[in-house]
């Protein structure tokens, strides 16, 4: 979170917690009902804060949500980004699911804002995802081709893996109320899912002998 407004004075204590108060309830408010649903009144009414107080920290609704979702993708970024290019390439791949699960688990909040953002064609982010998702995303997939071509993982599409990866570990936070009519509300379905997902992948990705 800055800690600078935009005229670069340090922020007290209390305009941290105010601006965390802000976030926090943005946050809530975007995931359920997406930026176009939102209101400033909401955010206010979810935050305990009055509308000119929200006002003074943020220029608007969009600047909120635009705030949250560069915090969003540099976090949700970072486990592939350190992907290790000199560690064993299936324990790589196996602690990347296993972030991922932990980040559906965790942050159920940011994956359906990143997903609702990505849905209505990522209008307040598609030049993010262009300089620095899809940068990313061509490293990454390259060296899991060099895996791939040393030997080390099965043959697959690393493009799609990396897409299939997000698509299983994902699903459980933006389909959660679906998940929860097929499988109820038992708190063991995350630690099934990484348990399953972190087998299915090591199946698929295991050279064959």
């Amino acid at each position: 979170m800055p800690e600078d407004n935009a005229g670069g004075k340090k922020l007290s204590r209390i305009q941290l917690r105010n601006r965390k108060l802000i976030m926090d309830a943005a946050l809530d408010v975007f995931s359920k009902d997406g930026f176009r649903g939102s209101t400033l009144d909401q955010i206010a009414a979810t935050s305990g804060l009055s509308k000119p107080n929200i006002l003074y920290y943020f220029d608007g609704k969009e600047d909120i949500y635009v705030t949250l979702l560069n915090r969003l993708i540099h976090d949700w970024l970072a486990p592939l980004d350190s992907m290790n290019p000199d560690g064993d390439p299936l324990q790589e791949i196996m602690a990347y699911i296993e972030r991922k699960i932990e980040m559906m688990r965790d942050m159920p909040r940011e994956s359906r804002l990143f997903a609702n953002e990505i849905i209505q064609g990522a209008p307040r982010m598609k030049a993010h995802l262009e300089s620095g998702v899809k940068p990313l995303f061509d490293r990454k997939v390259a060296l899991i081709q060099q895996w791939i071509d040393a030997g080390k993982i099965a043959d697959v599409d690393p493009r799609h893996l990396v897409i299939s990866i997000w698509a299983t570990t994902q699903h459980y936070a933006d389909f959660d109320t679906q998940v929860q009519v097929l499988m109820g509300r038992d708190p063991a379905v995350a630690e099934d899912a990484r348990s399953f997902l972190v087998d299915m992948f090591t199946k698929t990705l295991t050279p064959a002998s």
